[in-house]
């Protein structure tokens, strides 16, 4: 693939290679050989720029990728990519060979992102590429086709605002996406846009997963007050007028910025703000979308059966208030197999916080070793059954064990 590009025009990259039918065919094979390793292709779209589309696309690779999936990006804004910038991966020579480029890795600690986007190809940042249709559609599919994203479980597609070239090669060429998250903000200018998105997804024969509304409110750090810069409920309004998900509200904070600046995701760098919290719940609904994970047994007070473990070394923690995070397990509709599996890191452990935490990530259940009586209590009042003295070993064991009623556990190692 070449990487030649120019402030008016660009070289082979995006160019039809000739050939004809047969070429054709080829391309079409190596692509569905290639897409046949991802589980789940969603695109993120939106029908007006400055909505920060990019910056939910990069927090939810990054979100998908922290709760334990395999997970690429791949940045199709043809003419602003920012992807790359909101990584700090920007400058960042490709490798690959003639037919094969590999993405970029973004580690995160836990999780990584495989990157892909136009941006690496340009000689300078500043460059334009100034490119018709056909360009643009031979680009993205040497993105899709050639390069080596190996098995993943999402693929997610930064497209740029509108309904043009760049996201309907990508709604053509993935044919089976799992379908698109749309992007707005408060205000009517932009959910009128947004709407002719929505529109856009119907023609296509694309899903649409859900609508995101950014930027959706700030809250004064001194005063606690809460001011709709931009409106509110705009986005909410919209996908209940158009009977689409709202997926949720994304607010304004300050530490976006530091965040984009630094390359490093919101969810990473500040995991405790709302916009964290924001993304997780989002993450949630689409985890929950997954055959394995979609259906759950209920525990006993209602809620679905989530079974916590806190782990250091791989291994279930002799405390849990000493864990580096925890994995928590969905359980299958039969009560006795495992569904999903997530890997979170817990915030700063004190007094009364794992158990306010493992409640707002819906778990049910905990296994630990030792826990004194106060955390019980604690974890008791938020819903969540404790079983203590489980011996260590793998968490997935531990779990598998747990449901067969074969846990064997001992003493509480802490009954202070």
């Amino acid at each position: 693939m070449s990487s030649e590009t120019g402030n008016h025009t660009a070289g082979a990259a995006g160019e039809r290679r000739p050939g004809g039918r047969e070429q054709d065919a080829l391309d079409r094979q190596a692509l569905q050989s290639r897409m046949a390793q991802i589980g789940h292709k969603i695109l993120v779209l939106s029908g007006k720029g400055g909505v920060g589309k990019s910056t939910v696309a990069v927090n939810l690779s990054a979100a998908l990728a922290m709760a334990g999936k395999r997970v690429g990006l791949l940045d199709v804004d043809i003419h602003g990519p920012s992807v790359p910038k909101l990584l700090h991966v920007d400058g960042t020579p490709l490798t690959g060979s003639e037919n094969t480029l590999y993405p970029v890795k973004v580690e995160l600690f836990p999780g990584s992102i495989s990157v892909m986007s136009i941006g690496f190809l340009l000689r300078e940042r500043n460059d334009a590429v100034i490119w018709r249709g056909p360009r643009k559609y031979g680009v993205i599919k040497q993105f899709l086709k050639d390069v080596e994203w190996g098995t993943l479980d999402y693929l997610v597609v930064d497209a740029p605002p509108g309904t043009g070239d760049e996201p309907l090669a990508v709604a053509e060429l993935l044919e089976k996406a799992d379908g698109a998250i749309v992007v707005t903000t408060p205000q009517e200018i932009s959910v009128q846009d947004v709407r002719r998105c929505v529109v856009f997804c119907r023609e296509v024969n694309l899903p649409v997963l859900g609508v995101v509304e950014n930027m959706s409110g700030y809250t004064c750090p001194k005063c606690g007050e809460r001011v709709g810069i931009f409106g509110s409920g705009g986005g909410e309004n919209m996908a209940r007028e158009m009977k689409i998900p709202y997926l949720g509200s994304i607010p304004i904070e300050p530490e976006v910025v530091a965040s984009g600046d630094s390359g490093v995701p919101m969810v990473k760098g500040f995991p405790h703000s709302e916009t964290a919290k924001a993304f997780g719940r989002i993450v949630r609904a689409l985890l929950e979308r997954e055959p394995e994970g979609a259906k759950s047994v209920v525990a006993g007070n209602g809620k679905p059966l989530r079974i916590a473990v806190p782990v250091t070394g791989g291994e279930m923690s002799s405390h849990f208030g000493q864990c580096e995070r925890f994995v928590i397990f969905d359980v299958g509709e039969d009560g006795k197999s495992v569904g999903r599996r997530e890997e979170l890191v817990p915030p700063p452990h004190e007094p009364g916080t794992f158990p306010r935490w493992l409640h707002e990530q819906g778990a049910t259940v905990i296994i630990a070793g030792g826990m004194g009586s106060r955390a019980q209590s604690l974890f008791n009042q938020n819903d969540i059954r404790v079983v203590v003295g489980a011996t260590g070993g793998a968490p997935d064991v531990l779990v598998r064990d747990f449901l067969a009623g074969r846990l064997e556990t001992g003493a509480n190692s802490c009954d202070h």
